[in-house]
């Protein structure tokens, strides 16, 4: 009995409309927001993890959606509806068939290409490691190194202490201190994961925070072959990710300094890459400034919180200008509740008779200072500080102090070094009472 040959339909796609086609959705590979679909598979089970023990418990499974899309600008295809958390990784192991002839081939030619980037002594870590195979390869054919395995699966072969089994989930920002990995490997991972693009990004960027010269191995199925044989076989739950060699040159170019190799095996039906992370001292500079403001603003919360409740302590006449926006953050940041800090104005007429989110002070309007003077106002928008001290002389208001908060600390708005005072203006005499 003959097969009938497959008439495949490549005429392109004829509808102008792109109602109901656009995906807005991140790429894993690039982080493009366009994609279109590719390929609905419908609810199917998990096929690689699962291990059913039964018929019974086989057909019971839980049906998951496929529902594949593809990044217009790199071509990665992804399940738009894939769910990390149903997929039990640290339940059962993920290994692979590693003895077939052309297979040892291609896991030859890639310790090959591993080695001749290695220093003499290594520190090689693998991610999701599975039994290790690899690991021991280049340990025999490299014995001075250092090689260490993570896998959930627990099913790595130590082979005599050859490589150090971890059978935990790999932390970039912990482990690659303790380690310091003169090479991070990783294959048929990326693959599985809902973000593979920060995934290799959190490491790049460790291995800069601790100025190594780090190289990289990552390996994945590749899909090119899937466009002309039209097989769908490919695409099951587990593998939310399919790279094509666009896809996977274009996640290692934006997650490194230097792409050294990418290129096709195993009849094309895998792509690897080896590259190198860089230093980038511009991210490094920008995370140091960014924790440093994050240190500063947790002191600025106790400095300021201690001089409000002095202020209040000390029996002052107090008021807040500006009830909303950028004013409610300033007063549900620094805890000015309802009833130690009642008094509450806006420039802003069409605000009075509202209320401040989250402490629910009512809003006045300015006018009432008049009416009711107070000892100190403090100015909840910083930005408008400038403008407040205009209105606040316009209106006549006498004040004895006028505060606002930088650097961490309120100041006075006169004396105090800070940007926004209005240097064409002296309020001196105005707020000060006779």
């Amino acid at each position: 009995m003959s097969v009938p040959e497959p008439q495949y339909d490549n005429a392109p796609y004829s509808s102008e409309s792109l109602q109901g086609v656009l995906r807005d959705t991140p790429c894993p590979a690039c982080g493009d927001h366009v994609a279109v679909p590719f390929y609905n598979g419908g609810e199917q089970p998990l096929t690689t993890l699962a291990w059913p023990d039964s018929a019974q418990r086989a057909k019971a499974m839980e049906h998951l959606p496929l529902d594949f899309v593809r990044c217009v600008s790199c071509g990665h295809v992804f399940n738009e509806s894939f769910d990390y958390q149903k997929v039990p990784y640290s339940d059962k192991p993920n290994l692979m068939f590693n003895k077939g002839t052309l297979w040892r081939r291609h896991l030859d030619a890639v310790c090959d290409q591993i080695l001749a980037v290695l220093p003499p002594q290594p520190v090689v870590i693998e991610i999701g490691c599975g039994s290790g195979h690899l690991l021991r390869a280049l340990a025999e054919r490299k014995p001075q190194g250092r090689y260490v395995g993570f896998d959930l699966s627990g099913h790595i072969t130590e082979a005599g202490g050859a490589v150090e089994a971890w059978p935990i989930l790999f932390e970039p920002d912990r482990h690659i201190a303790e380690f310091r990995p003169d090479m991070i490997i990783s294959r048929h991972l990326l693959e599985h994961l809902v973000n593979p693009l920060g995934f290799i990004q959190h490491i790049g960027f460790a291995c800069a925070w601790h100025q190594l010269d780090t190289r990289v191995f990552f390996e994945v199925p590749c899909i090119d072959r899937v466009f002309d044989t039209h097989r769908t076989a490919d695409f099951f739950y587990e593998h939310n990710s399919h790279f094509t060699v666009e896809s996977f040159t274009r996640l290692l170019s934006r997650c490194t300094e230097h792409v050294e190799v990418v290129q096709q095996s195993y009849d094309d039906e895998v792509v690897f890459g080896i590259a190198r992370l860089g230093q980038r001292p511009e991210a490094i500079e920008k995370a140091k400034v960014s924790l440093q403001f994050a240190e500063a603003a947790s002191r600025a919360d106790n400095t300021v919180r201690h001089q409000l409740d002095a202020l209040v302590e000390s029996g002052v006449e107090l008021a807040v200008w500006g009830g909303t926006g950028k004013a409610s953050a300033f007063i549900n940041r620094y805890g000015l509740d309802s009833t130690r800090f009642p008094l509450v104005v806006d420039s802003d007429l069409s605000k009075v008779g509202t209320f401040v989110p989250g402490t629910g002070q009512p809003i006045m309007a300015p006018m009432v200072l008049n009416k009711r003077p107070v000892d100190v106002i403090v100015v909840a928008t910083h930005w408008r500080a400038r403008d407040i001290a205009l209105e606040i002389e316009k209106r006549g208001i006498r004040c004895v102090q006028l505060l606002l908060e930088h650097a961490g600390a309120l100041v006075d708005y006169d004396t105090g070094a800070h940007p926004y005072r209005a240097q064409e203006v002296s309020l001196d005499s105005v707020r000060r009472s006779p």
